[in-house]
């Protein structure tokens, strides 16, 4: 049943309503013959609801009532005042038998999720079939059972995480699928599986993303796709102060399976692109979540069976003003607290926050593992919305943090005041590592060189973006072409061209800075020459990259990056630790295989609760070209697992870390 409306209807449909008395014809839409919702006008006087018309725009392009030409970017919200109307319309309780509550339409929802009798026992119904757990061994599904059907479009390389269903999808970890490469469920010699920990429990879930403005950004990168090893497309990090952080839902390392209807889990990923920029109001995302290990995960549900989530959004006047919260870890649980709320702080005269509130994410960053110094920093870098996700259960009492015994006085608790202690790990030296590689799949680089005379005071006319200080130590490429330079007159530099030197100067390992002024001293010259890569699409029949990144921000996609030659690529190594009886924490996917030659090794899923995920470093996406300074190049992934097992308690990981593509 919907959690919004508590009735059965398809995920894409509207949702459904007992209405106490007969609505005016002129609140009805003459799509679904029923009481508007989300009403949006057309141009030419109508209106419908905002899923109807979605739907019939997508087979028909005219208006349903007088067929005029019509395109859903045409359409707008309705007035707020009708919008008010057809919220105060009064309804029944769907849970009649148990309930007969009549309240607004608007009420509903809150009304099922915290009054309805009758939606309490349907909750604890359906939390009693998705945890057969509790019912007794005898229900728990087989060593080698998968509830998850594996994908024949992902190459051997990598298995689909896609469940069928949207109730939980239990993948185990004690089968030896041909092609899994996961260290992050392999049994340990000490002593044999790991306790209690037999499957990784993934949920899928519906979620609806609102925004004011239908042109806005997400707010999140992708990688993946069915070109790609990876297959599904993979969340790889979800960015600050964005729509997707502020409904707090999505976290990296999320498997997005459908966008508004369409099944994005077999599509290239540019077509994925395509969908997820796709604008509107409303965005209807199903989502496979992974959730840990069974045993951590059923000890959760049941802890948390009687709380509630509940989103919060402080806003700072400036970056170093104080929130005045006191963070705290507990001793029997994992994850963050509310401590206490200073009072006059911020935090306090907002009111929303409470003690002993768990700290679910902030700014969309997953702290459901996390530290208090973690969630410090996130917040002291903030520039003014600060969104939290909290988990709230009336009556749990913190202890007293003088008796954690397992933190000390620098680390147990954490203000936002900006004076908390904060943990820098050392930072790595980070080199250059070259490799041969022929994976060239999607997208490949042409070299070319450009010379062109012009006037001493005429300027180049590009923009650029990358360079070695960036996060992930991007070359120099050219994110515009301005119509008044020389460049723009030539004609051969594009939007997206990677620099590899100006008038024989190295551009390759400058920083941004060092670029913009080495391109400007050289511009001064009558002549100037450029040597560039431009990245080419292997495939001519994706669509254009102009029209599809229209109104976003320009960032090259994630899979065009793949198409650069290794002597390009910055590598890091990451350093991962763990005790004897822990597993890495991540699963990967692609190598060498006979059908298709070397693939690069990809990380796929980051396990919540694992050493992987708590350093916070590798991200999904990121490529392992070494273990231990041992290249993987050329390795299948019968050779790389006893690699990776060998290791007992300290591996260092390699990687060339791309951005994913911005939605």
């Amino acid at each position: 049943l919907c959690c919004e409306c508590g009735q059965s209807h398809s995920v894409l449909d509207n949702h459904l309503y007992n209405f106490q008395d007969e609505v005016d014809d002129e609140l009805i839409c003459h799509i679904c013959l029923q009481p508007l919702l989300e009403p949006m006008d057309t141009p030419c006087g109508h209106t419908y609801c905002f899923r109807c018309l979605e739907n019939f725009m997508q087979v028909d392009s005219f208006c349903p009532v007088d067929r005029k030409k019509l395109s859903f970017q045409q359409c707008h919200k309705s007035s707020l005042l009708v919008r008010n109307l057809l919220d105060k319309l009064l309804v029944r309780c769907p849970f009649q038998a148990e309930c007969q509550q009549t309240m607004q339409r608007c009420e509903l929802e809150a009304h099922l999720q915290n009054r309805c009798p009758g939606f309490r026992k349907y909750k604890a119904e359906l939390q009693q079939k998705k945890n057969p757990i509790s019912k007794g061994k005898e229900d728990l599904p087989a060593k080698g059972e998968t509830s998850t059907p594996r994908d024949p479009d992902v190459p051997s390389g990598g298995s689909s995480l896609v469940a069928e269903s949207s109730g939980a999808a239990v993948v185990s970890l004690g089968t030896a699928e041909p092609g899994l490469v996961n260290p992050a469920f392999e049994e340990t010699e000490e002593g044999g599986n790991l306790p209690q920990r037999t499957s990784l429990v993934a949920e899928t879930t519906t979620i609806e993303i609102h925004r004011e403005d239908p042109e806005e950004e997400l707010g999140m990168r992708i990688v993946g796709g069915k070109d790609t090893p990876l297959g599904n497309i993979v969340v790889q990090e979800v960015l600050r102060d964005s729509v997707i952080a502020a409904d707090g839902r999505i976290a990296p390392g999320d498997h997005i399976l459908e966008v508004n209807g369409i099944n994005i889990s077999s599509v290239t990923h540019c077509q994925a692109v395509s969908f997820l920029r796709h604008p509107g109001p409303v965005l209807h995302l199903i989502v496979l979540q992974e959730k840990g290990f069974s045993n951590r995960t059923a000890q959760q549900d049941s802890a948390s069976a009687n709380r509630e989530v509940i989103h919060v959004t402080l806003i700072k006047r400036d970056r170093s003003e104080p929130l005045g919260i006191k963070l705290i870890r507990k001793t029997d649980e994992a994850g963050i607290f509310i401590l206490d709320l200073l009072e006059g702080g911020l935090a306090a005269k907002n009111g929303k926050l409470s003690r002993n509130d768990r700290v679910l994410s902030i700014n969309g960053q997953d702290l459901r593992q996390g530290t208090p110094e973690a969630a410090a920093q996130i917040i002291q870098t903030t520039e003014s919305r600060v969104n939290f996700v909290i988990l709230r259960q009336p009556g749990v009492q913190l202890p007293d943090p003088a008796e954690d015994g397992s933190t000390s006085n620098s680390s147990s608790s954490s203000s936002s005041n900006g004076g908390s202690p904060v943990h820098h790990r050392r930072r790595l030296d980070q080199t250059h590592y070259r490799r041969k590689s022929n994976y060239q799949k999607g997208y490949v680089s042409h070299e070319k060189t450009v010379a062109i005379k012009k006037e001493p005071k005429e300027s180049l006319g590009i923009t650029i973006g990358g360079g070695r200080d960036n996060k992930n130590r991007l070359p120099i490429y050219v994110t515009s072409v301005q119509p008044i330079g020389c460049l723009f007159r030539d004609g051969r530099i594009k939007r997206g061209d990677v620099l590899l030197s100006i008038n024989g100067i190295d551009l390759t390992h400058l920083n941004y800075y060092e670029a913009v002024s080495a391109l400007k001293s050289n511009a001064a010259y009558h002549s100037v020459t450029l040597k560039a890569l431009e990245i080419l699409a292997v495939n001519s029949a994706e669509p254009s990259l102009d029209i599809r990144e229209q109104g976003f921000s320009w960032s090259p996609l994630w899979i065009t990056w793949l198409g650069l030659p290794s002597y390009l690529h910055f590598c890091q190594d990451i350093v991962l630790s763990k005790g004897n009886l822990e597993s890495w924490g991540f699963s990967i996917v692609g190598g060498f295989e006979e059908s298709k030659g070397n693939q690069p090794f990809f990380i796929k899923t980051i396990v919540p609760g694992t050493p992987a995920f708590r350093d916070r470093k590798l991200k999904c996406g990121d490529e392992i070209v070494a273990v231990n300074g041992v290249p993987a190049i050329g390795m299948s992934n019968s050779e790389l697992i006893p690699m990776l097992k060998e290791q007992r308690n300290r591996v260092t990981l390699t990687v060339v870390s791309w951005p994913g593509s911005l939605v």
